[in-house]
C-alpha cells in the first residue's frame, strides 16, 4: 500500500495512496533515466498529470509509443485511492494487450511459505491462476490483479529483480526458467 513508511504518522489512507503513487513516478522517472543513459528510447506516462515531467496516461498513445519501439513506463498508478499498483499493472497490461506481466520482486518467484521467515520455503516454478485465488498462503499480488489477468489470458512471471541478468533474461532472451510463472 502507497505510504507505508508514513504508517504510523497516522496519515490518512487517500492521502498515503496518493504519497505511494507520487513514489512510483519517481521510480518511472529514474526507470527511464537509465534506459535513455542505455540508448533505449522511452516515455513515462502516469495517470495524475505532471506534465512538466510525464506525459499523461493516454491508452492509444501509449501504444503508439510501443509501435514506435519505445518503452513505456507507466507511474502514478490509477490516479485512484485504494487501488494497488498491482492492479493498474494487470490494467495496463490488459489495455496494451501484454504477453505478460512481470512482476520484479526481490525474492526469486513464489513460494510455498514466505522464504525471508523459513528457510526451507520451496520455490514454485509454475502455479495456475487457480491456485494463486484459492490459497491463502500463496501471496503473489492482490486478487484483483490475478483475477484481471487470468481473464485477459495474461501470464505472469514473478522474479528477483535484484539477481543480476534476471529482467534482461525475461525480456531479451525470453527466458522462462526465471522465478514463477502463473499461467
Amino acid at each position: 500500500r502507497g505510504g507505508g513508511a508514513f504508517k504510523n504518522l497516522r496519515i490518512d489512507r487517500t492521502s498515503a495512496d496518493y504519497m505511494g503513487m507520487i513514489a512510483t513516478v519517481m521510480n518511472a522517472l529514474t526507470l527511464q533515466s537509465a534506459l535513455e543513459h542505455l540508448g533505449i528510447p522511452s516515455r513515462v506516462q502516469t495517470a495524475i498529470e505532471m506534465k512538466e515531467i510525464a506525459e499523461p496516461y493516454i491508452r492509444r498513445r501509449a501504444i503508439r509509443h510501443l509501435e514506435k519501439g519505445r518503452v513505456v513506463i507507466f507511474g502514478a498508478g490509477t490516479g485512484n485511492p485504494f487501488f494497488t499498483t498491482d492492479t493498474c499493472a494487470a490494467l495496463r497490461a490488459a489495455e496494451m494487450s501484454a504477453d505478460c506481466l512481470m512482476k520484479a520482486t526481490k525474492v526469486d518467484g513464489v513460494y510455498s511459505e514466505d522464504p525471508l521467515k523459513n528457510p526451507n520455503a520451496k520455490l514454485l516454478s509454475h502455479l495456475s491462476f487457480e491456485q494463486v485465488e484459492n490459497e491463502n498462503k500463496i501471496r503473489v499480488m492482490d486478487k484483483t490483479a490475478v483475477t484481471l489477468c487470468r481473464e485477459n489470458n495474461i501470464p505472469i512471471v514473478v522474479f528477483n529483480i535484484k539477481k543480476k541478468g534476471s529482467l534482461s533474461k525475461l525480456v531479451i532472451e525470453k527466458s522462462i526458467d526465471i522465478g514463477t510463472t502463473i499461467t
